[in-house]
């Protein structure tokens, strides 16, 4: 932990945490959807529940579309449209797919507004989707580079938002209660931001919601205001107010794996599951060893009706 990271949580409240499940790749971008925690096995190409028992299962199977393509099948983001089916990122393909419960087809192409891999979604009330990415090849050693937001129309129609800039590398990304405020994490830049949002979806005035003292990756908000960011290499998930301060915060044993992303569940959405990775580089090795797991920490606040 560095001392910036120590200096923050310092007077912040510090959570428990228990770990619930586990033998995964690298799990990220986890959602509370029809009372079981969803989440993204990456580098398996699937997207698995665990319930309250720890009970594990394979709800989305991607692996199949590796025969059609020689990129890897990374599913990332995803949320679910008014009609009940499921949009879902394909990084590598950039892509976004849709899964009617049986098969997963293409729903939007963002290749013409993505550089490098796509990455996190949140899907609004309404079926709009805004899409962050990473902007260049980081798998690859590339250097980091600025890239716009992606939304996805109802339609499947995809363009990037000109409206707030290129973001150097924006990642977990997240709906207020009232759809007014947009959320991201810059990662790259070492910060959240917070973005106005109107009623047809546009976005603007994008500003620095806290700085963070350590790269911020997955996110999610409570009703009271507060966004929660995992951190991942700190050992912390931290919940931050405007302006930079850290409330609370959830430790992750750093020898156990690193806090990737975070979600607010359970019946009323007070427990903050975490997941906790541990090869993120090499997707073979990530996925054959299946060390990743999922935690889980009581909190005092609830997610509400903020989206994902």
């Amino acid at each position: 932990m560095t001392n910036a990271v120590a200096d923050a949580v310092a007077g912040a409240r510090i959570l428990e945490a228990n770990e619930i499940a586990k033998g995964f790749s690298w799990p990220e971008c986890p959602r509370w959807h029809d009372g079981a925690l969803w989440f993204s096995d990456m580098y398996t190409s699937t997207i698995k529940t665990v319930d309250a028992t720890g009970e594990v299962r394979t709800v989305v199977d991607a692996t199949s579309r590796a025969a059609d393509t020689t990129v890897p099948i990374v599913l990332g983001g995803f949320g679910w449209l008014p009609d009940g089916r499921m949009i879902v990122t394909s990084m590598h393909e950039k892509l976004v797919l849709v899964f009617d419960g049986e098969s997963l087809e293409e729903y939007s192409d963002l290749s013409a507004h993505a550089p490098g891999p796509v990455n996190d979604m949140v899907v609004d009330a309404d079926g709009r989707a805004y899409v962050t990415q990473l902007g260049f090849d980081l798998f690859n050693g590339a250097e980091p580079v600025a890239a716009p937001l992606i939304s996805v129309e109802m339609d499947g129609s995809a363009a990037a938002i000109d409206s707030i800039g290129p973001l150097m590398g924006a990642n977990g990304i997240a709906l207020s209660e009232d759809g007014t405020r947009l959320y991201t994490a810059e990662a790259f830049a070492n910060r959240l931001l917070v973005i106005d949002r109107a009623a047809d979806g546009t976005l603007s005035n994008p500003r620095e919601f806290a700085p963070a003292p350590f790269l911020p990756d997955g996110i999610c908000l409570d009703s009271d205001g507060g966004v929660w960011a995992a951190m991942p290499g700190s050992g912390y998930v931290g919940r931050f107010v405007e302006g930079g301060e850290i409330t609370d915060a959830i430790a992750i044993p750093l020898e156990r794996g690193v806090g990737s992303a975070c979600m607010l569940g359970g019946p009323d959405r007070s427990t903050l599951f975490v997941t906790v990775g541990v090869e993120v580089f090499d997707f073979e090795k990530s996925a054959r060893e299946a060390l990743a797991s999922i935690w889980s920490a009581e909190v005092h606040h609830s997610g509400g009706g903020t989206r994902p």
